[in-house]
């Protein structure tokens, strides 16, 4: 009842807060509030009430945000990040470590962001499995915390280091950062590291053959864990000791902590499965308009986890079994020395071969992500100055029998960016890097506009389209619109590509609803030249078309309808075909999206336009790019939105400019001579933490995105770009604040 009261307090406060034009007595008063709040969410925490906490969270965030309180927003934002990260939604946990991350070091609050590293570290080892980002983020994190002074988080991140370590097989490197974490945990009295750390130093001494020293530290670890009741930890040392005991033949001890760890694994897991159902059970009773979807998930991810177990199980019992034939075995030992020897050779051949088929295949995906990387550069790099010329000679009146030899090359430009933004977007895919990103949009606009953007090119064929848009069906929705659209140009543009003098029907409607969320399916239908049986079940591979004569006759990448196939995973819908060879082809995809009663706002297009002459004459723009074409390219465009700017070829001479000249913006390559992009930002952030600074660049990100967010840019703008896109994050930039302010 207290809490309730609490809660009702906070809620009144805020209203005041409004109503008064927050009086500084009443957002002080809030303020402690907002403290009190977060201890209650980090006891639910505590308590397995997970989603009560994340609940609680959210709303105390909108109270910091209304009195503008960065500092412990922040912090909330990493909180609710390690309750998704508990939960297992590393996505979610990711999106607000970006909105923690981005927040402190505005503020300068390195001090919580060590600690937002540091998850982020956890998140992409343990539920990412990428331990090499993993290692990047600890090291931040570490680098933060030592120059804050904040020794006793520094044994923390070495254990979780050396854990990243040991699952990259690099186990003196593991084993040299838990003796530093060994060393700091005593000095600190930190009896659960020192526990975990001496466990999972004894697992690394093991895989470095030294079993005198592996054993003696497992039992050191567990007698801490036993004193100090840390469970997870008794576990894990119970698994290491039997693993010991194995290598060094005592069989009958292996068994027995084989046993002592399968009996405490099970308690742990039933344990958390209580708190699991407790919490979703109380979430549901919290959110009753939400309980169903929530309970859903949840109980799928239940039911993933008792599959997990049960494998986990049966994979227990057989290692039991083959300990109790060793044991057996071992008393005739003697009689077949030759037999196991024999066999011992032969398993450690073929473990060689494994680890060298291992070693091929992850050299295989490196190399195939480095070459995707630097060819993608390499292309960029001319194709923005291609399509910067182009259309910047289209804008020049140019003569009317140059019009359509710039339209082509135009064209040709376009057309080479789609192949390889195809195939990007395909090794995303296939990479699990894709993620979803929901917005309010209205459905049937969405359809409309990229109907209208395909009709010309559906008019050079002779093809009408036609658009029915089913009356019972609601037009606002919150999803991710960008994907949709993607899914719908290539399938309308691959109907178009195989029709000629024809038709084209695009249909939407309704299958069923239920609380909110529409089932819809989508029919893309032509009349063009069809596909045979055979082809069809392969029409969703990457490269697939018809025939090599199709593919000379109608062009493509063939990778339209893989891309389709990835999305269509992604938004977990589904797709399938009907054709007949000569009649044409319908593709049927189906998509659950929610429903939305909000109003949607106007996006401005022009935004340049109302903005005064002298206020963008005051403007500064510093553009550091070594390439003399794309400085060229990148000038005019400016000029043309009636905005001025500095050049500089280097990042040595940008990080010079900015100290004597305020700068508005500055635009920053990547790749130059001397120190890279990413090195002139670090040391402008040095002495200059308000500038704006966005990375101009041609370099793909998504690998490196943590390299980029460390470096301290405000945004990326990916070579080549779209002008209008250019244009908006620019005027968000300028004067977007200043408007909304005003």
């Amino acid at each position: 009842m207290s809490r309730i009261i609490h809660i009702l307090f906070s809620i009144s406060l805020l209203i005041s807060l409004q109503a008064s034009a927050q009086n500084a007595n009443d957002i002080e008063a809030l303020r402690a509030s907002i403290q009190q709040d977060i201890l209650y969410a980090d006891n639910d925490a505590k308590n397995g009430n997970w989603y009560l906490a994340i609940t609680n969270l959210e709303r105390v965030l909108e109270n910091a945000k209304n009195i503008g309180d960065q500092k412990t927003m922040g912090i909330i934002y990493t909180k609710i990040a390690k309750l998704h990260y508990t939960l297992e939604e590393h996505d979610k946990a990711i999106s607000n470590l970006l909105k923690a991350s981005a927040t402190q070091r505005t503020i300068g609050d390195n001090v919580n962001l060590a600690e937002t590293y540091h998850t982020y570290g956890l998140v992409y080892a343990n539920g990412k499995n990428n331990y090499k980002d993993a290692l990047g983020f600890y090291d931040s994190a570490k680098k933060y915390a030592e120059e804050e002074n904040i020794p006793r988080f520094i044994p923390k991140i070495l254990l979780n280091k050396a854990l990243a370590h040991i699952e990259l097989n690099e186990h003196k490197t593991a084993n040299d950062l838990l003796e530093k974490a060994i060393v700091l945990s005593k000095n600190h009295k930190q009896n659960e590291i020192l526990s975990s750390s001496l466990i999972n130093n004894s697992q690394a001494l093991l895989n470095l053959d030294r079993y005198e020293k592996a054993l003696a530290q497992a039992k050191e670890g567990i007698k801490i864990a036993q004193n100090t009741d840390y469970v997870l930890a008794k576990s894990q040392g119970y698994l290491v000791l039997s693993r010991i005991y194995q290598k060094i033949n005592e069989h009958e001890k292996a068994f027995e902590y084989l046993e002592k760890h399968i009996k405490l694994s099970d308690s742990i897991f039933d344990k958390k499965r209580e708190y699991f159902e407790a919490d979703a059970n109380a979430n549901a009773r919290l959110n009753p308009e939400k309980g169903t979807v929530i309970t859903e998930q949840e109980a799928q991810k239940y039911k993933e986890q008792e599959e997990a177990l049960e494998l986990s199980r049966l994979t227990t019992i057989l290692s039991i079994a083959l300990i109790t034939i060793l044991s057996l075995l071992t008393l005739s030992l003697y009689k077949n020395n030759n037999i196991r020897l024999k066999t011992n050779n032969m398993l450690h051949k073929k473990n060689d071969e494994l680890i060298k088929a291992k070693e091929k295949a992850e050299l295989a995906s490196r190399t195939k992500a480095n070459f995707l990387s630097t060819v993608t550069h390499e292309l960029r790099t001319p194709l923005y100055a291609v399509t910067g010329l182009t259309n910047m000679l289209l804008d020049e009146n140019p003569k009317p029998e140059q019009v359509q030899h710039l339209k082509s090359l135009r064209f040709s430009g376009d057309y080479l960016l789609t192949f390889i933004n195809d195939i990007l977007q395909i090794n995303k895919i296939e990479a699990n890097k894709v993620e979803i990103e929901p917005e309010l949009f209205n459905l049937k606009t969405k359809i409309e506009n990229v109907v209208s953007a395909l009709t010309n090119q559906a008019n050079d064929n002779n093809i009408k389209i036609h658009f029915e848009f089913d009356k019972g069906l609601p037009e606002n929705y919150n999803a991710d619109q960008l994907k949709i659209s993607q899914i719908l140009i290539n399938l309308i543009g691959n109907s178009i590509k195989f029709t000629k003098d024809g038709d084209i029907w695009v249909r939407v409607y309704k299958i069923d609803e239920k609380d909110g969320k529409y089932n819809i399916r989508f029919e893309v239908e032509d009349n063009g030249i069809g596909i045979t049986k055979e082809k069809q079940e392969h029409m969703f591979e990457s490269f697939s078309q018809g025939s090599i004569q199709i593919n000379r006759k109608y062009g493509g990448t063939g990778l339209g309808l893989s891309i389709v196939k990835g999305l269509m995973d992604i938004l977990k819908g589904k797709i399938y075909l009907t054709s007949e060879l000569g009649k044409g082809t319908t593709f049927y995809f189906e998509l659950p999206l929610q429903h939305s009663t909000e109003v949607i706002k106007t996006q401005k297009t022009e935004y340049f336009k109302d903005v005064s002459e002298i206020e963008l004459n005051n403007i500064q723009i510093l553009v550091v790019e070594d390439n003399k074409i794309n400085q060229m390219i990148t000038k005019k465009i400016l000029n043309k939105m009636k905005l001025n700017c500095e050049i500089v070829d280097n990042g040595e001479a940008a990080v010079e400019k900015v100290k004597t000249t305020d700068y508005d913006v500055v635009l920053m390559d990547i790749h130059m001579p001397g120190i890279s992009g990413l090195e002139a930002t670090k040391q402008i952030r040095a002495f200059n933490q308000e500038l704006t600074i966005f990375a101009l660049t041609a370099v793909t990100i998504e690998d490196k995105m943590h390299e980029f967010d460390e470096a301290g840019f405000n945004d990326i703008i990916s070579k080549p770009f779209k002008q209008a896109d250019f244009e908006k994050k620019l005027y968000n930039a300028l004067i977007g604040d200043k408007a909304t302010a005003s």
